[in-house]
């Protein structure tokens, strides 16, 4: 009789287990599926579009803007970030590089009423309209063109509007830069183009 009543009372508990696991993953489901909703709505209305009028989205870009040809950086506009920009950045990086990401260009601060960067950016650790140039991985301020070393790469331009200043003065890396935009980033968008040796 003990023996039944030991069965009826496992059963009983396995019952509840089973039934308590199974809140757990459809709470975790719901869960997921609300995150991922959200980053859907976050990407819908927080980019920005960015544009060149030396290259199209996904276009080859011109030798002029690579080590091949005179080396400067190519003329870019954006859209005005939304409500409570207080600056933008860009980072430019190619993703295909032997070695890894090789960081091509970092500058920031720039101004939140400059939706532009003209032709032939200086390469200094400031420039004209305020903005501060961080360090590429050839170790310069500024911009360093396309030069892969075979093959066709792509080139990210990718801009972000941030609620702040960041004020950390110039030569920040590519890395040190996500660091200090981490939590003031309002909207971001990116052009791709590519270039072939």
């Amino acid at each position: 009789m003990q023996h039944k009543y030991r069965i009826i009372h496992q059963r009983q508990v396995m019952r509840r287990a089973s039934g308590i696991l199974c809140f757990i993953l459809m709470f975790m489901l719901a869960m997921t599926l609300s995150e991922a909703e959200d980053n859907r709505k976050g990407e819908d209305t927080m980019s920005l579009n960015i544009s060149s009028e030396a290259f199209s989205s996904g276009g080859m870009i011109p030798t002029k803007y690579t080590c091949d040809g005179a080396d400067v950086s190519p003329p870019l506009s954006w859209s005005a970030g939304p409500e409570g920009t207080k600056s933008y950045a860009l980072i430019a990086d190619d993703p295909d590089a032997p070695v890894g990401t090789w960081v091509h260009w970092v500058i920031y601060d720039i101004p939140e009423d400059v939706t532009s960067l003209p032709e032939g950016v200086q390469k200094s650790k400031s420039v004209d309209n305020g903005a501060d140039q961080g360090t590429n991985d050839f170790k310069k301020y500024g911009f360093g063109g396309p030069c892969p070393p075979g093959g066709t790469h792509r080139y990210y331009f990718k801009v972000y509007a941030l609620d702040t200043l960041l004020g950390k003065g110039p030569g920040l890396t590519k890395k040190k830069l996500l660091a200090a935009m981490e939590g003031h980033i309002l909207a971001q968008g990116e052009l791709m183009g590519k270039y072939s040796r």
